[in-house]
């Protein structure tokens, strides 16, 4: 799940579906209030812990801390160097997660098929919006991390994505690398804020209109792929120096940023706010007869599909 949601466009929410643990998890997560200190208060640390369900949260808050701070390097890099790959591999993944979360719809009727219409959309819009200039202020840095952390959670939007869309993806990841603790204690605060609340809507949603949520996070799952297709096109950029979006053209007759800045091996200077997804044809085309690895992306894509079969096996025997 750490590694998911470091990278802008996948969810650690999907894997946690995949693998089995997300009932379980919002439940565990809901069920953190104030009644576990009376019980720990009346009946001592083992009623505690069995309550908060803590063996469980440690494991897995440990394998995401750890995941997603090391790995946020590591996708960074990959996005950077290796951009039709990465994405080929998790696009492969969120077909196949389609299928898996798609499977557990009991009832089908109309209502579950504007359901997964309607989340189709919703997550193809998000997908499409510009991304906001960075942005480090504390009160901002605090609704990001509660914002960001909801959709980490949902299967198909990406709290990292999120936080690209806000302009505080880098602030993050920057704070990571310098290990600015206010600006990641500020962060944090506000992701467990929004994790303990948005937890409850979501347990009280599965308890009430199961169905109808399983529809509407297949649909998210679905509309997200718009984002992870590998081959891009660029529109805007953020010109960091001064602030302005200007069009691609105005940069460099290349089609695509990430095309454009590993030629100059320069990463910083500017930041794509828009793209659009395009034909493989298209973008060798955009961009001087680049090879658009058809090929090697399908096999990269099959080996993501297969990663949430053998997902989904390991998780089937621990249920």
């Amino acid at each position: 799940m750490g590694a998911a949601d470091a990278v802008p466009g996948v969810s650690g929410g999907t894997i946690a579906f995949i693998s089995g643990i997300y009932e379980e998890l919002i439940n565990t997560i809901s069920g953190v209030n104030l009644s576990l200190l009376k019980t720990l208060r009346k009946q001592g640390f083992a009623a505690f812990w069995t309550q908060l369900n803590g063996n469980f949260l440690v494991a897995l808050l440990t394998g995401i801390i750890i995941s997603f701070v090391s790995f946020m390097r590591l996708a960074k890099y990959l996005i950077e160097h290796h951009p039709v790959l990465i994405w080929s591999f998790f696009f492969g993944l969120i077909v196949a997660s389609i299928f898996f979360v798609g499977k557990q719809i009991e009832n089908w009727h109309l209502g579950t098929v504007v359901s997964i219409i309607s989340g189709t959309l919703a997550a193809f819009y998000i997908t499409t919006l510009p991304s906001m200039a960075n942005n480090d202020s504390a009160v901002f840095l605090f609704f990001a991390g509660a914002l960001a952390i909801c959709a980490m959670i949902l299967p198909g939007i990406s709290g990292s994505f999120i936080l690209v869309i806000l302009g505080a993806y880098k602030t993050l990841s920057d704070a990571l690398h310098d290990f600015d603790l206010k600006k990641i204690i500020i962060f944090t605060v506000g992701a467990v804020i929004g994790l303990l609340s948005f937890s409850r809507v979501l347990k009280w949603l599965f308890k009430n209109y199961k169905n109808t949520t399983l529809a509407v996070l297949t649909g998210f799952i679905f509309g997200s792929l718009n984002k992870i297709w590998p081959w891009k096109e660029t529109l805007t950029v953020l010109e960091k120096s001064t602030g302005k979006t200007v069009s691609i053209e105005q940069i460099t007759d290349l089609g695509t940023i990430e095309v454009y800045q590993k030629q100059i091996n320069d990463f910083e200077t500017f930041k794509m706010v828009s793209e659009k997804s395009v034909w493989p044809a298209h973008f060798s085309d955009i961009n001087h007869a680049l090879d658009p690895q058809i090929a090697l992306a399908t096999g990269v894509m099959v080996v993501g599909f297969l990663t949430i079969f053998i997902l989904e096996k390991v998780g089937s025997k621990t249920r």
